[in-house]
């Protein structure tokens, strides 16, 4: 069994999404903007939550046993959202660091 094609794509919206909210955060930051940055910190938590709903779905079918067969958009999408996760934590770190100095 394949994963549904629009749920892998639902997958890479909400990871997108995550990383692109998480990279706009850091240039508020820049500008300090901090209202906006935490904004946009929890606009990519919120989207980053309804990527992990669809990775636990699709792990949840699998059920460990290999029955979701992996192809490359599936590996495309879960490595958008692992690097849309790290992005998330480096723009906390920014963030606050620019905090520390400039508020």
């Amino acid at each position: 069994m394949f994963a549904d094609e629009s749920t892998v794509m639902e997958l890479l919206i909400y990871a997108g999404q995550a990383r692109s909210d998480a990279m706009e955060a850091i240039k508020a930051s820049r500008q300090k903007s901090w209202d906006e940055a935490e904004q946009l910190m929890e606009s990519s938590e919120a989207a980053c939550r309804e990527a992990h709903k669809i990775q636990t779905a699709l792990i949840g079918q699998d059920e460990g046993c290999g029955k979701i067969n992996v192809n490359l958009i599936l590996v495309h999408a879960q490595d958008h959202l692992m690097t849309a996760m790290l992005c998330q934590d480096l723009a906390k770190e920014i963030i606050s660091l620019r905090k520390e100095v400039f508020a």
